[in-house]
């Protein structure tokens, strides 16, 4: 009983160490919100310290040698533990986690931290200015600092994979290359099919919206999916994301723009299907590392379930565009429903990635994905960037960006992040939604008939029961296998995209 007892007081004494950290990365998600949304420009400067300071601090407590003493003392405790009982969970994902940040020194994470903090700022001055010399330098530090991270990760297969893992454990370049090939050679002929028939006609979305409707009209629609704004708000900023500070504080952000409807509306739902899976974690997790998303990959996969095959389905507007009617009916009173729908699912070549359709998406990302791990490797250097972007452009989606602010400068994950490991998540958070959806409606085939009575608490109800309250207690691989039955394949992804598209073209 006394080594039970010690035992005992040994995980709690971890579970205490690992909330101060868990505490002060909140503390610093705050500053990133409010940097993001409300802070006064002047305010970069101070604000990149304070960032810095929070980073060192949070690192050196989560790196403490007494750290790794208790995880050490409580490895047989977690094996006598059921592999996936919270008490076990956390001693194996504090571990893995405590490995990897106890390889980077602190000093490390501060100088990274300013560093994205200075990049953020200088990458917003110089998109609106479409200035990429202004920010190139600011670049070239970030692939500096990213070479160096991979650096404390010696015996990788490629330099990306220590970078990848940060966001999507356990996946390499050498299962991501040929996934997106693979994927590359399905989507190619499709969008070539597609693309040589008449294009739908989106003029509908183009016309004056009044943002205050926009964002009331979006409220709605969020709160309706389950998004509680006694636990959350949304805001607007230049590039919309979701934050949390606890299970019970989690923040959407999205961008209006009054000539272009779809832009605010999907932002929102995208955030908000974020939003759910964090509110949607199991209570007792809160303020632990149990908190949270298991991997980009699958967070993404649940703002693009809502995304688009809840939020760009059939069913989804049958309920509710009568309502946006009633809001724009000068606009929109003489829109019908399928030409509405239409609009919000026109396949075009296009040249911004958060813009682009269902079927061209995952190329922009491939895009992106080739160029990063391009740059990584020393195959393409930072100045050269621009051009080669273009020619990718050019190369794969037949259009070529008029500016760098439309082209290397569009996203904002290498001005704020890493460069290695940015983007392969949305591609696979794609392949994912349409494994699980499939799953979920195979389970329950009244969802899309809920769905188009507006009613989703069938299909709410179940991602929380399968994804959303296990948290980070399983990895994105697990968690597929144990929710789908089979290991992540494209196979879903293609056939709903057969299935949606083929009812306007002919592929």
């Amino acid at each position: 009983m006394q080594t039970l007892d010690k035992t005992q007081a040994k995980f709690a004494q971890l579970a205490a160490h690992l909330r101060e950290v868990t505490d002060i990365e909140s503390a610093s998600s705050l500053l990133h919100w409010d940097q993001s949304t409300y802070m006064p420009a002047k305010g970069a400067t101070a604000r990149g310290r304070q960032l810095a300071t929070l980073k060192q601090i949070s690192h050196e407590k989560f790196t403490d040698p007494k750290i790794g003493e208790l995880l050490e003392d409580l490895r047989f405790y977690e094996q006598t533990l059921p592999y996936d009982s919270t008490a076990a969970s956390l001693i194996r994902i504090a571990r893995r986690d405590y490995d990897r940040a106890a390889r980077v020194p602190a000093t490390f994470m501060s100088a990274l931290c300013r560093h994205q903090a200075d990049s953020y700022e200088a990458w917003a001055t110089a998109r609106a200015a479409n200035n990429f010399a202004a920010v190139e330098p600011y670049l070239e530090k970030t692939l500096e600092l990213s070479r160096q991270y991979a650096d404390f990760f010696p015996g990788y297969e490629h330099i990306a994979d220590p970078l990848i893992d940060r966001s999507d454990y356990g996946m390499k370049v050498s299962l991501l290359r040929p996934l997106f090939a693979q994927l590359r050679q399905e989507l190619v002929p499709i969008v070539e099919a597609i693309t040589s028939q008449p294009p739908a006609d989106d003029s509908c979305l183009h016309q004056d919206f009044p943002e205050s409707q926009q964002l009331e009209f979006t409220r709605k629609v969020v709160e309706r999916m389950g998004f509680d704004f006694q636990r959350g708000r949304q805001d607007t900023t230049l590039h919309p994301f979701m934050t949390n500070f606890s299970i019970d504080d989690v923040r959407i952000t999205t961008r209006v723009y009054e000539d272009h409807l779809d832009q605010a509306l999907f932002s929102s739902i995208h955030e908000a299907g974020h939003a759910l899976y964090e509110l949607g974690n199991s209570p007792e997790f809160e303020g632990t590392l149990l908190a949270g998303g298991i991997s980009s990959g699958v967070h993404e996969s649940q703002s693009r379930l809502w995304e688009n095959m809840v939020g760009r389905s059939r069913g989804f507007w049958e309920c509710f565009y009568p309502q946006l009617q009633g809001v724009f009916l000068r606009q929109l009173g003489h829109v019908s429903t399928d030409a509405f729908y239409r609009a919000i699912n026109k396949v075009s070549r296009s040249l911004i990635r958060t813009d682009a359709d269902e079927v061209t998406y995952n190329l922009h990302v491939a895009i992106r994905f080739d160029l990063e791990l391009a740059m990584v490797e020393g195959k393409l250097a930072v100045r050269d960037l621009p051009e080669a972007w273009n020619e990718r452009y050019k190369t794969d989606l037949g259009v070529v960006p008029a500016t760098d602010s439309e082209g290397a400068m569009q996203d904002v994950h290498w001005y704020v992040g890493t460069i290695g490991g940015m983007f392969q998540g949305y591609t696979l958070g794609n392949l994912m939604s349409a494994q699980f959806y499939e799953t979920a409606v195979k389970n329950n085939p009244e969802i899309p008939v809920e769905i188009e009575r507006g009613n989703f608490t069938v299909l709410h109800d179940w991602l929380k029961q399968n994804i959303y309250q296990h948290g980070r207690k399983y990895t994105a691989v697990e968690l597929i296998d144990r929710v789908t039955g089979s290991p992540l394949t494209i196979d879903p992804f293609i056939r709903y995209i057969r299935h949606k598209y083929g009812e306007f073209y002919v592929i």
